[in-house]
């Protein structure tokens, strides 16, 4: 049997990434994703009212940078505090590492950090999603494995998914396994 339930986002679990935006922004983010393989296209989509906004739309950049199990607490504390507050750079220890082509700074602690550059901004209702090309990529090479490539499962990444954060470190098969 089937429950009809209220319209809601569903798409879960969603990547828990922090996003940096200005100079010592960090914003925590579920609503992000791929756009588009060729160019490489990803977005945020961030409400109105949050302080990371209006950086956004000054600055028209930012930068993700994926989460881990051992960053579980500061992608947290980075969601539920304002940088217009606080720095949190300085209130988590975390480290600011300059991008090579967008103003705000990489996360060091972060494995991957995905530096875009905002191409179009579209206002959705609660959210406005900052669309976005990415112009740069650096990752820490403690986590690229002897074949020179990214091992999410060296990182042990973390998703969200309604109000709660789940790790995903397991692999269970390769595209394309199921062709015969």
């Amino acid at each position: 049997m089937r429950i009809e339930q209220k319209p809601h986002p569903m798409t879960f679990p969603a990547p828990a990434v922090m996003a940096t935006c200005g100079e010592n922004n960090i914003i925590t983010i579920a609503w992000t994703g791929t756009l588009s393989s060729v160019p490489p296209m990803t977005y945020i989509s961030v409400r109105k009212e949050r302080y990371s906004h209006q950086l956004l739309m000054e600055n028209m950049a930012f930068v993700i940078n994926l989460t881990t199990e051992d960053l579980k607490y500061e992608t947290d504390y980075c969601g539920i505090h304002s940088g217009r507050d606080i720095n949190k750079f300085e209130a988590l220890n975390l480290t600011p590492i300059a991008s090579k082509y967008v103003s705000c700074p990489s996360i060091k602690e972060s494995p991957v950090s995905l530096e875009c550059k905002v191409t179009k901004v579209i206002e959705l209702g609660s959210h406005d999603m900052f669309m976005a090309e990415i112009i740069g990529i650096t990752v820490d090479d403690q986590y690229v494995n002897e074949h020179g490539q990214f091992d999410y499962n060296l990182s042990k990444p973390i998703c969200y998914s309604a109000g709660k954060y789940f790790s995903l470190n397991e692999f269970i098969g390769h595209y394309g396994h199921s062709k015969k």
